[in-house]
């Protein structure tokens, strides 16, 4: 199965317009990261208070296809890839319904934390990528499947 996280938009989320105020969709998708990682087995307290390596988002990009309002529920489903020796994107779907409301896309770059140079993936990650992987490889194969039936 692809990775999901189910969340419900809560006032603080929204904007004078009283829909989800753009910056915060971004900030639902990095939800969805976290809660990715702890599924694989990572400690996310490890993984973002003082760590030996970092992975800051070097692009982001939303596209918001219909406005998502308060109490809408939200199923945000994500899938990373690796992209270079250094570097992996996430592609995040958000989805009320079973309506696509938005797409957005963070890219990750590896750094040594404190020189903040480059570098490789450590193995966690690039086993939280292939599981992720092969699990949005299934869920597509199987979906497929589906359409054909």
């Amino acid at each position: 199965m692809i990775f999901t996280y189910q969340r419900t938009v809560r006032f603080q989320d929204t904007d004078a317009a009283g829909v989800v105020y753009f910056a915060n969709t971004l900030s639902i998708c990095h939800e969805a990261y976290e809660e990715s990682l702890g599924s694989c087995g990572i400690n996310i307290k490890t993984f973002f208070t003082n760590p030996s390596v970092a992975f800051p988002i070097v692009h982001a990009n939303v596209d918001f296809l219909r406005p998502m309002y308060c109490g809408d529920k939200l199923m945000i489903s994500l899938i990373p890839q690796k992209i270079g020796m250094d570097k992996f994107d996430i592609t995040y779907e958000i989805t009320v319904d079973e309506v696509i409301v938005a797409k957005a896309i963070t890219r990750h770059v590896c750094i040594n934390a404190s020189s903040r140079i480059k570098q490789e993936l450590p193995n966690e990650m690039i086993s939280w990528l292939e599981t992720n992987r092969r699990d949005a490889e299934g869920a597509e194969r199987r979906k497929s499947r589906e359409e054909i039936i």
